[in-house]
């Protein structure tokens, strides 16, 4: 059974505890969020417990005392760099997180297209937005940085930079993805409300790493697995230990930047900065909500060979190099894991090996299969045909499972995809003919009409909320996105489905 090791409540009421503690020390804080405000997945599979949403849910909470702004670096937009969860790119997420958070009653101020050089894409989205009534602002490389503090901290500097007015207490600094530019943009939003006379002042929002958890722990690990393509390594934070001699968790990017970051505020202000190093400089309570660390130490052993094998994958798809690949596999065997301690990838290399051995089954010229772990721990799985994929096979199977229903029943009548199948191949003259999860669910919904038993195997859909997923195969971003949207946490093998290099891409 589905076990819990994080406490949900007690960690949105620590941290907005703590977060109104910052908030009321000053006349505005600037709130930098590192990784995900809504859908944070990560968080929620390496700490059982955890609400994917708890951040969101926190300013939406606040909501009165807050509003956003959304930085996205100039390059990432010019280069259609891609978000590798959704599989949106950097401009198309800038739209979504701003239906998201109106979705959530939070006010955007604006958008802050980072370091620009005249980049068409940028100038693009910046036309975008405006022509919705956005507020967008464009900030340039500040002069001087990262040595030169008496520049960086001047009207050369930080003043260069068009001053984004806010009338909130509370200002969250969020970004499509990291190296957005959120730290220069609070920072140069500081510089300017110090020439206005506004006491402002900074802090960071963070999950990852858990301060306050050994440096070797496996949460910590997932988290250097999940950032290897940023080349993030987690070390003790020297500040820390040489100010109240207690060894803290940080990372290499926060740690190498604090000794500008404490000049440079330092010289705004006026006077000292006021945190001796970056784990005080940031709120996270997420260690101290930690209810049972042997289930979260097991659920991040399972995501760090998760991403693995997401790794693996993006490596083939030329998304990531060999380097990023070989750190996750580092990372993973530094813990001695391996790839047959996540049990669903056992069963469908297993089930693969009892396909092929089959002679009663058509043979295919790419055989892929897949495998479920379901919360009870039952295993099922599926394979692939010429009408369906094998995720779609294996939900299937699964949908049946839960709901008790006879392995060998079908749930889908001839009459129902027949059709579907048609007119992908017929019509539509579709390469990939066979039906996918979302074809197969839209196909079940519609028998549950007529059909009972489909009624009752399409009710057991949110029972697959975190179960585990395994593809023998690569698989395709609309695959992906179905087993997201419905909790299953799904990896697969760095193998491609056929020798397509277009149609099966």
């Amino acid at each position: 059974m589905l076990k819990y090791g994080f406490d949900r409540d007690l960690y949105l009421e620590q941290q907005s505890e703590y977060i109104m503690e910052r908030v009321n020390a000053y006349s505005k804080l600037y709130l930098e969020f590192g990784g995900k405000l809504i859908g944070d997945l990560h968080a929620m599979r390496c700490l059982p417990g955890f609400d994917a949403n708890a951040k969101i849910k926190l300013l939406h909470k606040l909501r009165e005392q807050v509003e956003i702004i959304i930085c996205v670096y100039a390059g990432d937009v010019e280069n259609n760099k891609i978000r590798g969860d959704y599989g949106t790119s950097y401009d198309r997420e800038v739209l979504r997180m701003i239906d998201d958070f109106r979705a959530w009653d939070l006010e955007v101020n604006s958008v802050v297209i980072t370091r620009y050089a005249g980049e068409p894409a940028a100038e693009q989205l910046y036309n975008v937005l405006k022509a919705r009534g956005l507020s967008v602002y464009f900030h340039s490389k500040t002069k001087g940085y990262p040595l030169d503090v008496d520049t960086i901290v001047s009207p050369e500097g930080y003043g260069q930079n068009p001053y984004i007015e806010t009338t909130k207490p509370l200002v969250v600094l969020t970004a499509p993805g990291p190296n957005s530019g959120k730290l220069a943009t609070c920072l140069s939003q500081l510089y300017h409300d110090s020439q206005h006379g506004i006491k402002a002042g900074y802090s960071k929002f963070e999950t990852f790493p858990v301060w306050n958890l050994p440096l070797k722990h496996p949460v910590n690990v997932a988290y250097e697995c999940a950032t290897a393509d940023l080349r993030d390594v987690n070390m003790i934070d020297p500040f820390h230990f040489e100010k109240y001699g207690i060894s803290t968790v940080n990372y290499n990017r926060d740690v190498e930047a604090f000794p500008v970051l404490r000049r440079i505020l330092t010289k705004i202000l006026g006077k000292d900065c006021p945190f001796a190093s970056p784990t005080e400089l940031s709120v996270n309570r997420v260690g101290f909500c930690i209810t049972d660390n042997e289930v979260v130490e097991h659920a991040a052993k399972q995501e760090i060979i998760r991403r693995y094998f997401a790794a693996a994958c993006d490596y083939k798809l030329g998304r990531v190099n060999l380097e990023t690949m070989q750190r996750c596999k580092l990372l993973m065997e530094e813990l001695n894991l391996r790839d047959e301690d996540r049990a669903v990838v056992t069963r469908a290399h297993e089930y693969l090996a009892e396909v092929k051995a089959r002679t009663d089954i058509p043979p295919l010229e790419f055989q892929v299969v897949a495998a479920m772990e379901l919360t009870n721990g039952r295993l099922v799985t599926g394979r692939a045909s010429e009408h369906m994929t094998a995720t779609a096979a294996c939900l299937l199977n699964a949908l049946k499972a839960l709901a008790g229903l006879n392995d060998e029943l079908h749930l889908l009548a001839p009459s129902a995809i027949d059709p579907m199948y048609r007119l992908k191949a017929g019509v539509l003259k579709q390469h990939d003919k066979a039906l996918n999860s979302q074809e197969v669910l839209m196909a079940l919904a519609i028998s549950a009409a007529t059909n009972p038993l489909a009624d009752l195997a399409l009710k057991q859909l949110r029972k697959l909320k975190a179960s585990q997923g395994h593809v023998t195969a690569i698989l395709k971003q609309a695959e992906k996105d179905t087993y997201r949207n419905l909790g299953i946490d799904v990896s697969c093998d760095p193998i491609f489905a056929s020798e397509n290099l277009y149609y099966d891409a």
